[in-house]
C-alpha cells in the first residue's frame, strides 16, 4: 500500500488541476434556470435551464444562449458591455405584464446590456389590455 500512495497522490493532485484549468476555461459562462418564458432577441423561449456563453474572446461578439432540454438557441448582441464590480452571475428582465424581456446578463467577468425592443413591449402591453397590437389599424373607415 505504501508504494501505491504515491502513485494516487499524484492522480489526485492531477484531477484537481484539471478541474482548476476548466473553471479558467470556462469564466464567463453562467447557467441560469428560468421558470417562466422570456423574450429576447425578438423570439419568444421556453422556460428552463439556459447556458450563457460569448461567441468569441471578444466581449463584443456577443452571447450565445442556448438550452439542450429544448434545443434552443438564440445569439444575443449587446448595446453595452461594462466590467463586472462584483463576481455575481444574473440575468434581468423587463416585465410587462405576464411577458418577460431579457435586459441584461451578469457573468462572472462582465455586465451585458441589451436591447428590449420598444416596439415589442408596447405589443405586449396591448395584449395584456385585451387591445390589438401596436402595429394594428386605427380602425376608422
Amino acid at each position: 500500500m505504501k508504494k501505491q500512495f504515491p502513485a494516487i497522490l499524484l492522480a489526485i493532485v492531477c484531477f484537481a488541476g484539471l478541474g482548476a484549468t476548466a473553471e479558467a476555461q470556462d469564466r464567463g459562462v453562467i447557467v441560469v434556470t428560468l421558470p417562466f418564458e422570456f423574450v429576447v432577441s425578438g423570439k419568444t423561449l421556453p422556460a428552463g435551464t439556459y447556458r450563457v456563453s460569448r461567441l468569441s474572446d471578444d466581449n463584443l461578439n456577443g452571447l450565445i444562449l442556448s438550452t439542450y432540454e429544448d434545443r434552443v438557441s438564440v445569439i444575443v448582441h449587446s448595446i453595452d458591455v461594462e466590467c463586472a464590480r462584483a463576481a455575481k452571475p444574473n440575468v434581468g428582465f423587463e416585465r410587462v405584464g405576464e411577458s418577460h424581456f431579457l435586459s441584461r446578463i451578469e457573468t462572472s467577468d462582465h455586465i451585458y446590456t441589451i436591447n428590449v425592443s420598444r416596439s415589442a413591449i408596447l405589443e405586449a402591453k396591448a395584449k395584456q389590455q385585451g387591445g390589438t397590437s401596436a402595429s394594428g389599424d386605427s380602425g376608422s373607415s
